[in-house]
């Protein structure tokens, strides 16, 4: 979640939503994410809206007055579609306690309410946390948890200012898969600086190693604003080589796919199909989702929002001052903006969105002769209605994107 932002028209100071998208709520299924904004150091490659620093108890509280807007907005026609996914996301959200963490869980069952099969995951730096502070997740209802590995060479780790120990790292993975958690995932940063061949063969083997039976792999971009952007354009560090990114994405394909997992997403692979991350299938199916924390985005039923970024100015907004706030007897929206999305921008999302997708996407969304240019190429192939990325398309998503839009 970048810190950057769109534009967009004013957001309602009560959050309600318009009367289209009130008729239409509950006709998709519906995840929360929370995004927790703190972190223990701020990385060089990351422009993500974190912290590291911050009332984390004041985090709470008013992410746990955004759940009981949420619950107020989603029920305004009648009650509330169960929540089907949660996610935990940063930032940190294991700088969190497990009370911190199990309170977040229970307002959202109490303001909303979850369904029987809910998945629950949390993402997990492996310095935060140990073997009993996992089974305190697993006891809480935690059903997932991922880890951001990055990699399992410390020269790489460097680079990219990551401060873990990939040996124990490793070891708290593998600790994890003997918790009973429904899946244990593991995610990997492909084509950093310094990185080779070898040292990106290390780390798939590592990770595999721990029994993992979800792996996701993202090559690094160089996000303006950061650290390694700095860096990059002073010459100390050179650019990543798209060349070698796209081996690098080919390597891990032909190993994880050895191993026993499958692609489902453009970037995961998983042992089954019960392990794949349902929440983040969401998004690629353009479900609805109530983002809650600050710079946390939404969408429900063709309307999305965004929360303004600092944490002190989306605890305000939520926890006093201003008008409906949490002292005037209910909270008011830590929107910044939203915007209403047209047919347009509605099929252009499911055109970017769909094709990650090991389903693929609906080819009556795309033109024919673009779809026969693209099978040509050996970019996709054609199954029962449905263009899928091969192996080098999905090397070249964004170029088969723009073919198609």
């Amino acid at each position: 979640m970048s810190v950057r932002q769109p534009d967009g028209a004013p957001a309602p100071a009560d959050g309600a939503l318009g009367a289209a998208a009130r008729a239409a709520v509950g006709l998709a299924p519906l995840g929360v994410y929370v995004h927790v904004p703190f972190c223990l150091t701020r990385c060089g490659y990351c422009d993500f809206n974190t912290y590291t620093t911050g009332d984390r108890g004041a985090f709470v509280a008013a992410a746990l007055a955004e759940v009981a807007l949420a619950g107020r907005v989603l029920s305004a026609d009648g009650p509330p579609p169960p929540v089907q996914t949660v996610f935990l996301g940063g930032g940190t959200p294991t700088l969190l306690t497990p009370d911190e963490i199990g309170s977040l869980l229970e307002a959202i069952d109490a303001r909303i309410g979850l369904s029987a099969d809910v998945e629950i995951t949390v993402e997990a730096n492996p310095d935060t946390v140990d073997l009993a502070f996992l089974a305190r997740l697993r006891a809480g209802g935690v059903t997932r948890v991922s880890f951001g590995v990055q990699s399992a060479v410390p020269h790489v780790l460097a680079v990219l200012e990551r401060l873990h120990d990939p040996a124990r790292a490793l070891d708290v993975i593998a600790a994890a898969t003997t918790l009973g958690f429904d899946g244990v995932s593991a995610d990997l940063i492909y084509g950093t600086p310094s990185e080779g061949d070898d040292d990106w063969e290390t780390s798939l083997a590592a990770v595999l190693a721990t029994g993992a039976d979800h792996v996701s792999t993202y090559g690094l971009t160089i996000e303006p604003g950061t650290k390694l952007a700095a860096q990059v354009r002073r010459g100390t560090v050179p650019q990543p080589d798209a060349d070698v990114q796209a081996r690098r994405y080919a390597t891990a394909d032909a190993r994880l796919t050895a191993a026993g997992l499958d692609w489902y997403e453009l970037a995961s692979w998983t042992r089954a199909d019960a392990a794949r991350c349902r929440h983040n299938v969401g998004y690629w199916r353009s479900h609805d989702w109530w983002g809650v924390g600050p710079g946390a985005h939404s969408h429900v039923a063709g309307t999305r929002w965004w929360n303004v970024a600092h944490p002190a100015e989306y605890a305000k907004r939520l926890g006093g001052g201003g008008p409906g706030a949490v002292g005037s007897g209910g909270a008011g929206s830590p929107a910044r903006a939203r915007e209403e999305l047209d047919a347009d921008a509605r099929r252009l999302e499911r055109v970017m969105l769909e094709l990650r997708l090991r389903d693929g996407l609906d080819t009556a969304l795309a033109d024919a002769a673009a779809l026969d240019r693209l099978v040509a190429d050996g970019l996709i192939d054609l199954h029962g209605g449905r263009a899928v990325l091969t192996l080098s398309g999905r090397q070249r998503a964004d170029h088969v994107t723009e073919i198609l839009a």
